[in-house]
């Protein structure tokens, strides 16, 4: 079973990951993030990608209809500004996006959301966090209970671009294969994992399993996380990372804000799979 990987416009693309150490005040965490974009926009990148909850974290998420509409054009602003593709990790999203289906109007509470924006200002894709952070961590925090605060999303997403199709996912998603099996399976040369992993789970699982999933899929991973002390009970691993389809770390950076640039040669993609054509060798009649 081969995957479908179409040919793309260009061979190259520059990303940046961008850290964030989000807090509770959200006009500080925007400055950050519109700091942190014109850095990445200084570094001549095409696709810039924030982090899980960039927005606000630490508190529980409650946007009006005018605020989401407000975000929503600011970042679309922005990308038009910079000239770049946009990635806005995550943030909390309830209701519908202009030029969108998007049947989201009788939800209780919000979606996680991560939002892709063209360098023309428009809304690209949009993707709902599909698995939602509900487990017990042996950290100050201990207790984590996403679904207390955000509904649950209900479809994979991959989109194309000038650079090939590109998936999404959100931090925990990364602990399930059978979506990364799904990119695969649609050809998807990146995969885009804005995330905000716990220190405890990050120091253990974070590096080995995205680099997992890079060599699975045989294409890039993009993980900007969020990385250092939001309050007196939360922490987040940082390190984030961009890694190539052999599952080598081509950028990262350890905790604390900043932005890692790297650039991608998707040529590299079609050479590893020639030589290890894993799509082709998968007995899906026999597991």
């Amino acid at each position: 079973m081969k995957n479908k990987r179409t040919a793309t416009e260009n061979t190259y693309v520059r990303v940046a990951a961008i850290q964030m150490v989000s807090k509770s005040d959200l006009d500080a965490n925007m400055a950050s993030a519109r700091k942190l974009l014109n850095e990445a926009k200084h570094e001549l990148v095409d696709l810039a990608v924030l982090p899980e909850n960039f927005l606000t974290y630490g508190t529980r998420p409650s946007f009006d209809r005018s605020q989401e509409v407000e975000f929503l054009a600011t970042f679309g602003q922005m990308a038009k500004e910079l000239g770049m593709w946009i990635v806005a990790g995550s943030f909390p999203l309830r209701h519908s996006i202009e030029g969108h289906d998007r049947q989201s109007e009788e939800v209780e509470k919000p979606f996680a959301t991560s939002v892709v924006f063209h360098p023309d200002g428009h809304v690209h894709e949009y993707y709902d966090k599909i698995h939602l952070f509900d487990v017990d961590v042996s950290d100050t925090n201990r207790r984590y209970r996403e679904s207390n605060d955000f509904s649950q999303g209900s479809r994979s997403v991959v989109f194309d671009s000038p650079w090939g199709r590109i998936g999404l996912a959100i931090c925990y998603d990364l602990r399930f294969p059978e979506l990364f099996f799904d990119f695969a399976q649609k050809g998807v040369s990146i995969i885009l994992i804005p995330s905000a992993f716990t220190e405890a789970t990050g120091r253990d699982h974070w590096e080995i399993l995205l680099r997992a999933r890079a060599i699975e899929c045989q294409c890039f991973i993009v993980a900007p996380n969020q990385g250092g002390y939001h309050n007196e009970k939360l922490s987040t691993w940082g390190q984030t990372m961009v890694i190539d389809p052999w599952g080598n770390v081509l950028a990262s950076l350890d905790k604390g804000e900043g932005t890692v640039a790297a650039d991608l040669d998707l040529s590299m993609i079609q050479k590893i799979s020639d030589r290890m054509p894993i799509a082709s060798h998968r007995r899906m009649t026999v597991y």
